[in-house]
């Protein structure tokens, strides 16, 4: 049974480049997989491995300047969620490109799972969902606004373009593990949006938490890594990830005549050339090579 721990936080790492030896050594001795990103704001990633293993790395983490408050969450699977590991250096943690953005400097009001529905069932409160949209796609909030942005980086503009729709609202935001929204919140607090929430531990606590019978929440929840979605009590969900675009698809999917494993779905035929496609069926070659010979692609995951 592998551990699985999505975490992020915002700290300030004057060279965040220096901390990658130990952290990447550490993981490697431990048998964890998965993908940390390091920059001067901060960490921020998923990894999954044994439980000795997982403690060990989450303990050095919280050794870290400003991390000793560290949260994360915890999910198993008993399938490998990750085929290798992989500790990046990054300009921001969680990517909006607005630099005048600051987390540690305040953020919007946290909200609990048990009092997420009564605040987004009340009339005064729009909801946003704040992924992108193949994650919506899948599953979100009752009620919820999809802004069908297709990276983070595209929500400061589609604000700007929408916020007077929100004039005298109380706005309501959520992401997956609760990220996006230290930012989000932030970007509106400082656009004068004066009552602003976020789920706290974002879908993954609530699912985590609330009883279905009790959920507003409809669908399934994007996750990634190799699960590619859960449901609630985290339970893994039916879906699996096109590696043409990166997209979730049902099983459904796989047997329409668009689909071709590795290479493209119905959500992505039209978007990649012929040359893109042989690339990706000789990528899938020698992922099926690899898999017979019992090793590890360098691109399996």
């Amino acid at each position: 049974m592998y551990t699985i721990a999505a975490l992020y936080h915002f700290t300030r790492f004057p060279d965040p480049d220096s901390l990658r030896p130990a952290l990447k050594e550490l993981c490697c001795a431990h048998s964890v997989k998965g993908t940390l990103l390091l920059a001067k704001e901060g960490i921020n990633g998923t990894i999954a491995g044994p439980r000795p293993g997982i403690d060990a790395v989450l303990d050095h983490i919280r050794s870290l300047p400003g991390c000793g408050d560290l949260e994360w969450k915890e999910a198993t699977s008993d399938h490998p969620p990750f085929g290798k590991m992989k500790v990046r250096l990054k300009k921001e943690i969680v990517t909006m490109g607005q630099p005048n953005v600051d987390p540690r400097a305040t953020v919007g009001n946290y909200v609990e799972p048990q009092d997420w529905n009564d605040l987004i069932r009340s009339d005064d409160v729009v909801v946003i969902d704040t992924r992108n949209d193949y994650e919506v796609a899948i599953g979100t909030f009752e009620g919820a606004i999809d802004p069908k942005t297709s990276s983070f980086r595209d929500f400061p503009r589609w604000w700007q373009e929408n916020k007077e729709r929100f004039h005298n609202k109380r706005v309501a935001m959520f992401c997956t593990g609760g990220i996006r929204c230290e930012k989000s919140t932030n970007y509106l607090l400082g656009q004068g949006v004066e009552d602003v929430y976020h789920l706290k531990g974002g879908i993954l606590r609530y699912l985590e938490e609330m009883q279905e019978k009790d959920s507003t929440w409809q669908g399934e929840c994007f996750v990634f890594d190799n699960r590619v979605s859960v449901g609630h009590g985290l339970v893994e969900g039916p879906h699996s990830l096109c590696h043409g675009c990166r997209r979730p698809i049902r099983p459904e999917d796989m047997k329409r005549p668009e689909f071709e494993v590795g290479v493209a779905c119905h959500q992505c035929v039209n978007e990649t050339s012929e040359q893109d496609k042989a690339r990706f069926r000789e990528r899938q070659r020698q992922i099926v090579l690899a898999r017979n010979r019992g090793t590890e692609h360098l691109f399996s995951d």
